[in-house]
């Protein structure tokens, strides 16, 4: 009986529609162009970041703490990147969420501070990871974020 459960389970993978497409993750590669495009913007305008590039898990995948950065620093980019990657949406639209909605703010992963930004696939279709900047101020952190993003060829929004 349970060899036969097996069989048709194999069956059943093996005869999956030809249509069904493999899910886009966000891999090794696409993770460092975000980091070394943000690394460039920072440097262009002599600032310093840690740079924290998560899966839709909130697992690592890449990441940098610039010179100047202590490990305080990482920690709340990595924490912006995993607030992303658990809520979907950046955390500018955290802290906007929180002034209107009692509570929110207290809820488990969210960060109200700009710099963390979700990671989409180059067509903008499928959300495959987040983005977690800090050590400037929150608009330069945000900035660094879109522009690693921009430079990995992949987007921010949802099209």
């Amino acid at each position: 009986m349970r060899a036969r459960g097996f069989a048709l389970l194999a069956a059943a993978l093996a005869a999956a529609p030809a249509w069904a497409q493999p899910v886009a993750v966000l891999d090794a590669r696409a993770a460092e162009a975000i980091v070394h495009g943000c690394a460039t913007h920072a440097i262009a305008k002599k600032q310093s970041e840690a740079i924290a590039v998560v899966d839709t898990g909130g697992h690592v995948v890449a990441a940098l703490r610039m010179d100047g950065n202590g490990s305080g620093i990482f920690d709340f980019a990595l924490a912006k990147a995993r607030a992303v990657a658990a809520w979907g949406f950046s955390t500018a639209a955290m802290a906007d969420a929180a002034k209107g909605t009692p509570g929110f703010a207290n809820a488990p992963h969210v960060v109200t501070v700009a710099g963390g930004i979700p990671v989409y696939t180059a067509d903008g279709k499928l959300r495959i990871g987040a983005v977690g900047v800090s050590g400037e101020a929150p608009a330069d952190d945000a900035a660094c974020a879109e522009a690693g993003v921009r430079a990995a060829g992949l987007r921010s929004a949802r099209s």
